[in-house]
């Protein structure tokens, strides 16, 4: 059974179009990431498939069952949200166990799933505490104790990470990761982050304007780019877009090269001068300027001493280029 089924769902709000047919099947156990610029419609498309907010026309079935006029309470999913939404007069245990307290389940089912959150979530230090006296990172675990301890057939998680710095976001995504390998659950996760997409994801979803832009597997999408879009979306540093540096190219076609596809040269296709570098230890990246006045990176493994204004040559394998149309769209030359 799947757990999830869009088809043709589209959200208005008055005139404005902010879903435009969307179409997508998560599977049982799968971990599915929604990732797209801001504006993108990500959240909303979550908060349809929650019944936070109804689809203006299409068909949302959770677990094999439409859900269009479900409320949210009876469509079996559980939501993390951005900002922790937690009770503050209640302790740690108190915030896990008050929705099932409000389904009337017995004590003994509470305790039980309770406790296996608490020790799955390593919280046994802190059950009794309320969440003023705990950091961000184990605030966002009792969030996701209170989903877990619902047992529901769908995890949402609405950009979970965004209050964390950048130490707990890496310890918080890797705990999300290992969660879905213990619960073998169907998860679906909204970021904007293209590292958490990339990560996390059995599958990502790029939206752009309200629009499905391309479904498939972190490295199907970063391999195999169906457009320009995703292609840029996709890989940090992200992929540069030249138009009239690579001299064999045809008119009218952009040619994408990602930074790390790109090598020094004694002599090759691009020239240009370098305007600034980024030391970063373990890898280099160089922007240079090229002869045709493009802007690109350059990403080296290792420490590269160079400097802003040197000569720099660059050269790249063909078959690691990549080829757009004037409509963005991919192309095979």
């Amino acid at each position: 059974m799947t757990a999830l089924v869009l088809e043709n769902v589209c959200k208005s709000f008055g005139e404005v179009k902010v879903l435009k047919d969307i179409n997508l099947t998560v599977e049982d156990g799968e971990f599915v990431v929604f990732v797209g610029p801001s504006g993108c419609g990500k959240s909303t498309l979550l908060r349809v498939i929650a019944g936070l907010e109804d689809a203006t026309s299409g068909i949302v079935s959770i677990g094999g069952d439409v859900v269009n006029n479900t409320p949210p309470a009876k469509r079996g999913i559980a939501m993390v949200f951005q900002s922790y939404a937690l009770y503050p007069h209640l302790s740690v245990k108190g915030n896990m166990a008050l929705g099932l307290k409000q389904e009337k389940q017995p004590n003994s089912v509470i305790e039980e799933r309770v406790a296996k959150a608490v020790q799955m979530l390593d919280l046994g230090a802190y059950i009794d505490r309320r969440p003023s006296d705990l950091s961000g990172g184990q605030r966002q675990r009792v969030a996701i104790g209170r989903a877990i301890v619902r047992e529901p057939k769908l995890f949402l998680f609405d950009e979970p990470l965004s209050n964390l710095d950048a130490a707990l976001r890496m310890n918080t995504r890797i705990e999300i990761a290992d969660l879905h390998r213990k619960l073998s659950a169907s998860m679906i996760y909204v970021t904007h982050d293209q590292t958490e997409a990339m990560t996390l994801a059995d599958k990502i979803v790029v939206l752009r304007d309200g629009r499905v832009e391309q479904v498939g597997s972190p490295m199907e999408l970063y391999n195999n780019p169906a457009n320009q879009f995703v292609a840029g979306f996709l890989g940090a540093p992200s992929m540069n877009f030249l138009k009239t540096s690579v001299a064999d190219a045809p008119d009218g076609i952009t040619t994408g090269i990602r930074p790390e596809h790109l090598t020094l040269a004694k002599s090759g296709p691009i020239t240009g001068n370098v305007t600034h570098v980024e030391q970063l230890g373990g890898d280099t990246n160089i922007l240079v300027k090229t002869n045709k006045d493009e802007m690109l990176t350059v990403r080296l493994f290792g420490q590269h001493p160079s400097q802003v204004g040197e000569a720099i040559n660059l050269n790249f394998a063909p078959e690691n280029a990549f080829h757009f149309d004037n409509n963005q769209n991919r192309v095979h030359l």
